[in-house]
């Protein structure tokens, strides 16, 4: 593995030295190395490429090892940069940095870059359950954090494009380099970090026994893992500050080795290191090799694509060897409340009615223009002034309406969702719908532009099929296990946020819009996307109601629903299908808003119980109530400037989604 490894990496770096707009051969980058001279190519070879080079390396091996030592000391295989969150905590304390702290930021990029990365890994961590964690909790979780700082980012780049101009390609992972400063700062931290955690491969070889065994070897446990994680936390955080958030190379390179037989931290480290280089070496030849027909590419986009399928792979076969363990299936699933019901059903219907259709009044003032109420009122019967009519009908009353239908749609796809993988933290996100509807959407951009609007919905729903399709085909076989539908799902929307990056670079779409897109906003929306979008939400919304009492026995054990007479498999997937399309309309016409899905459902539980159609009617008008008020609260809070209502759904609904991950870990830490 080290020798191949060594001449994988020299063969990548060689080929890696010849990719780019300009035409520059083997010959002339042998001729460059080792016999520099005057020319114009060997400038370019060593002022350019080859620091760009040996970054890529730095960063390979600094992401496979932390991905190693997370692994070790979580005792989790899906432990990573990448799922643990460091990328994105990373990425927004640097941007934080660069928009708040300018000067801060360009004297201590680095530790800003440690502190972000590192909490948001303690956050992940204590979310999932803490050493007593799961592998399918520890993704959820760092899912999550990763969806919440996600959008927060998203929202500073938005409101300070000027300031962060040109950060996008960076924040999608890339590694051009202009000189060798980011170089010079990153391969000490790098070398000192691995060499340090080779000088402990002893005692993190014992971590891999269980903690009593360790404590008995004389191992000082808390201790190793602290230094462990540390370290793993700032050689990630190094190679986020220089070459921004680059995923799943943590996950592949330590499980690519670990499947040739080599256990021994001494050697399962270096040789991680090499085949961690050789990944991202390779994903960024990859990505310039397509520079003339579609321009730079960012290498994090080609590593994401690469590394889904792996995770797919992956959870796959954790399910094949845990098949038939009792432990593991059963910590998989999280239930968080809902076993009781707060008040009376009818009650929660008129009191969330009354506020729905409160804030959806209010918002028609809310504009460019203010109107007051009565003027509204006047409007709406035909009785007020010319301009506020147009105002109203043309702009305001369709994107009202279009927001608030869409979150009744979104808010049931959640509980639809949620009933099928038996997890109260699913949603369209997790599965990978909205991200699959993303692509179908961009891809009609992209490549069909001639085609009309009309055409953009339609992309977007067969590309949330396409990726939910995926998901349960890929899980069909393993009896559409929930652990397996979560753990496809979120490699599903990694590989769709990817080809997201990869659209958006080579069509050149404007990022703003493509952010505010990807952020989820109904603004622009008019009566013609309305036309569509009301019958067919109504005739789901109606079939998702009469599912009720299949959806009831799916919260029960398999074994338990089969002998309630349900065909479980059949039900999942006649109520994931209603699901789908649900999130993909809504995605159509509101674009990626996220938690509404999760907490919509969840608060609809809490105050009616688990009955799935009273469930599904209170989520309908929750959902309904948070969308338009998102909507309206983007519009007011930053006038004239406008945020996406999906960032505001995100900043709203984290500080509850984060203390429910607390919660649903807490009963089972105190039981034990």
């Amino acid at each position: 593995m080290l020798i191949g490894g060594f001449i994988a990496l020299v063969l990548t770096l060689f080929i890696s030295l010849t990719q780019g707009r300009a035409d520059v051969s083997v010959n002339d980058v042998i001729q460059a190395l080792f016999n520099r001279q005057d020319l114009a190519e060997h400038h370019l070879i060593w002022a350019n490429r080859f620091p760009r080079a040996v970054i890529g390396v730095i960063s390979g091996c600094a992401l496979a090892v932390a991905g190693a030592l997370m692994q070790t000391v979580t005792r989790n295989p899906l432990a990573s940069e990448t799922t643990l969150g460091v990328n994105a905590g990373a990425y927004l304390a640097v941007i934080t940095g660069m928009i708040f702290f300018p000067t801060l930021q360009s004297q201590f990029a680095f530790p800003i870059a440690v502190l972000g990365g590192a909490g948001a890994a303690m956050a992940v961590f204590a979310l999932g359950g803490g050493r007593r964690s799961t592998p399918i909790r520890v993704a959820l979780s760092g899912m999550i954090v990763t969806l919440v700082l996600s959008s927060v980012t998203s929202a500073l780049i938005m409101l300070n494009q000027q300031t962060v101009q040109g950060v996008f390609l960076w924040g999608s992972g890339s590694l051009v380099q202009n000189d060798w400063s980011g170089v010079s700062f990153s391969w000490p931290w790098v070398a000192g970090g691995i060499l340090l955690v080779c000088l402990t491969s002893r005692q993190l070889d014992v971590l891999t026994l269980n903690e009593e065994t360790s404590k008995s070897l004389g191992q000082r446990v808390r201790q190793t893992r602290f230094l462990a994680m540390a370290i793993a936390v700032v050689i990630a955080c190094v190679s986020v500050s220089v070459v921004g958030p680059i995923g799943f190379i943590g996950l592949v390179a330590p499980h690519l080795v670990r499947m040739m037989g080599v256990r021994k931290h001494v050697w399962l480290l270096p040789i991680s290191a090499l085949w961690g280089a050789v990944v991202l070496l390779l994903a960024d030849t990859i990505a310039r090799s397509f520079i003339d027909a579609y321009g730079e590419l960012p290498a994090g986009a080609i590593t994401a694509a690469i590394g889904a399928p792996w995770l797919i792979w992956l959870a796959l076969r954790m399910s094949k060897h845990t098949n038939g363990s009792t432990g593991f299936s059963s910590n998989m699933s999280m239930n968080v409340g809902g076993a009781r019901r707060i008040g009376s059903f009818k009650v929660w219907v008129s009191i969330f009615s009354i506020l729905m259709l409160s804030v959806w009044i209010v918002s028609l003032t809310s504009g460019s223009l203010y109107i007051p109420l009565t003027d509204v009122w006047a409007a709406l019967i035909g009785q007020g002034q010319a301009l506020h009519e147009k105002i109203l009908f043309d702009f305001r009353l369709p994107r009202l309406l279009i927001a608030g239908i869409s979150g009744m749609a979104i808010a049931v796809s959640g509980s639809l969702i949620q009933n099928t993988i038996r997890n109260p933290l699913g949603d369209p996100q997790v599965i990978g719908i909205t991200s699959g509807a993303g692509v179908g959407a961009l891809l009609v951009i992209v490549v069909f532009p001639q085609l009309s609007g009309v055409w953009l919905p339609i992309g977007a729903v067969l590309g949330g099929i396409a990726a939910a399709s995926i998901v349960y085909s890929v899980s069909w076989r393993r009896g559409l296990d929930p652990m397996i539908l979560t753990l496809v799902g979120i490699a599903v929307a990694a590989a769709g946020a990817a080809f997201i990056n990869i659209l958006i670079v080579y069509a050149k779409v404007s990022v703003a819009p493509a952010l505010t897109w990807m952020a989820g906003s109904a603004y622009g929306r008019g009566w013609s996307e309305l036309r569509v979008l009301l019958p067919s939400v109504v005739i789901l919304l109606l079939l998702a109601w009469w599912q009720g009492r299949k959806v009831d026995l799916l919260s029960f054990s398999e074994e338990s629903s089969t002998g309630l007479g349900l065909k479980v498999k059949q039900t999942r997937l006649s109520v994931a299908i209603i699901a789908v399309l649900l999130a993909s309309i809504a995605a159509a016409n509101v674009g990626a808003v996220g938690f509404i899905g999760l907490l919509a459902p969840h608060a609809a539980r809490m105050l009616v119980g688990p009955h799935h159609r009273h469930a599904v009617v209170l989520s309908a008008l929750i959902g309904g109530l948070l969308l338009a008020a998102a909507d309206w609260i983007g519009v007011v809070l930053l006038a004239p400037k406008e945020l996406p209502a999906g960032v505001v759904t995100a900043l709203i609904g984290a500080p509850y989604l984060l203390y429910l991950m607390y919660r649903s870990a807490r009963p089972k830490l105190l039981k034990r």
